[in-house]
């Protein structure tokens, strides 16, 4: 009869410890170790051949030595998603994928694994938290050809490994990594230590057998994914979705990839039949009035490597009270920052006044382009004045009121110009070197010139 060890884990960090405290030494957490028994199995495991989450043997080189196989990418079916993923999936890669309960994690992999499996590419479906009957009955409601899609209710990870070395798919999707447990680990399923190991072997099984595998994570009440951060820095891609779950349009964002650009977007609709794909982006971010509305701005911005058309919507009112700033799809911090900007550098101020601001279409802004439109659409309705409808903005504000350039101007004056419009207020940085034809660029360098280029601007 083995030996029975019994060591204290720590469920934030995993450490070890011989005897049980309040907080742990290494990450200082408060009342966060619990029992674990291990036998001597567990204890003196054999080494691996292999080390590492890159399945390969331990050895030194020089760079110039080492062989670079050029990367094959599958495509998924969705050319939005392949957009999010920089051009398809690419062999052996580890997918993470998050989001908000029923925002459509679960269905889109699922039309991804069905296409893959009919375009004559093996793909395995591994469920721990539905039964394949709930699987089943999601393809039926999605119309989804499952005829050649396998799938396995599983949520052990040895048996996972096995079944995928057996049948070799050439991808898998894993649904979720908070239910899948190690026996190398004596912990309950969904802990830090047992998330972190399961998502260690799995790496290391893509790795070394070029499966590529899409794993779903859950979210915190934050947003954030659930589990250890070092979950995120295994794998070589990181997805979530953004989005109201009651809302029509789901949008799906990369905020880390090693294969493609980091905050590319891809935009889709809900409907009956699963997700699908939105060609024209800009278009469902910007909404059309019958005539031009004051707080109204078009800015362009730039999603990982796409130009997007999105509208600013702004409200200036007289405070009841303690002014408020409220701010919807854009940092707070950041609005605050430039109407005080706006009030020293071009002579409009909100001091008593309330001010919202909303991104419309849900999209979250990150990046400075959108500053001065944020400025103009705040100015048009303090002022009560309309801008054209044919009005596009994009510029960054500094703290001394300089309008600085943003990168890819030309891209964001192309697309501005593609759909149509015929006013564009950017920094001076950013104008084309020549005039466009029937299209009149205002190049600006200071706020204040900003400010009185538009509001003069006839509707």
């Amino acid at each position: 009869m083995s030996k029975v060890k019994t060591v204290y884990r720590c469920e934030q960090c995993g450490t070890d410890h011989s005897k049980w405290a309040g907080q742990c030494t290494d990450c200082g957490e408060w009342n966060s170790l619990f029992e674990v028994r291990l036998d001597n199995t567990t204890t003196h495991r054999a080494k691996p051949k292999v080390s590492g989450y890159a399945g390969q043997i331990s050895q030194i080189t020089t760079l110039n030595q080492v062989s670079v196989s050029h990367e094959s990418r599958l495509g998924t079916g969705i050319s939005e998603f392949d957009r999010v993923l920089g051009g398809g999936l690419v062999t052996g890669s580890v997918v993470l994928i998050g989001g908000d309960p029923g925002i459509g994690k679960s269905t889109i992999l699922l039309q991804t694994a069905t296409y893959m499996a009919t375009a004559q590419r093996a793909a395995l479906y591994i469920t721990g938290e539905e039964s394949l009957s709930q699987v089943a009955l999601r393809a039926q409601r999605l119309e989804l050809d499952a005829s050649q899609l396998k799938v396995m209710a599983e949520t052990c990870v040895e048996r996972i490994c096995e079944a995928l070395a057996q049948e070799r798919p050439a991808v898998a999707i894993l649904d979720s990594i908070q239910t899948l447990y190690t026996e190398t680990i004596q912990s309950a399923p969904g802990g830090v230590s047992q998330i972190r190991e399961s998502a260690a072997l799995l790496t290391r099984f893509a790795k070394h057998s070029g499966t590529a595998l899409f794993i779903v994570g859950h979210v915190t009440k934050e947003g954030a994914l659930a589990g250890p951060r070092v979950l995120e820095h295994m794998v070589d891609c990181v997805l979530y979705f953004e989005g109201q779950s009651d809302s029509r349009y789901r949008m799906i964002r990369a905020v880390k990839n090693r294969f493609g650009a980091v905050n590319e977007l891809g935009v889709f609709g809900m409907t009956d039949r699963g997700l699908k794909e939105v060609s024209n982006p800009s278009a469902i971010f910007l909404s059309r009035y019958d005539e031009p509305i004051a707080g109204s701005v078009v800015m362009v911005s730039r999603e990982g490597t796409r130009p997007l058309l999105v509208e600013v919507q702004a409200l200036v009112d007289d405070a009841h009270g303690q002014a408020r700033r409220v701010s919807l799809g854009l940092d707070q911090n950041r609005l605050n920052m430039l109407l005080a900007v706006m009030h020293r550098h071009g002579g409009i101020q909100t001091t008593g006044q309330d001010v919202y601001v909303n991104i419309v279409g849900g999209l979250k802004i990150t990046e400075t382009g959108s500053d001065l439109a944020v400025l103009l659409a705040c100015a048009s309705s303090l002022r009560g004045k309309a801008f054209p409808q044919q009005l596009a903005v994009f510029g960054e504000v500094g703290l001394s009121g300089e309008i600085r350039p943003v990168p890819n101007g030309q891209e964001r004056l192309k697309e501005a110009i593609k759909h149509g419009f015929e006013y564009i207020i950017l920094p001076r940085a950013n104008a084309p070197q020549q005039a466009i034809k029937g299209i009149k660029v205002i190049a600006v360098a200071r706020l204040h010139e900003a400010l009185s280029e538009a509001l003069q601007l006839e509707q």
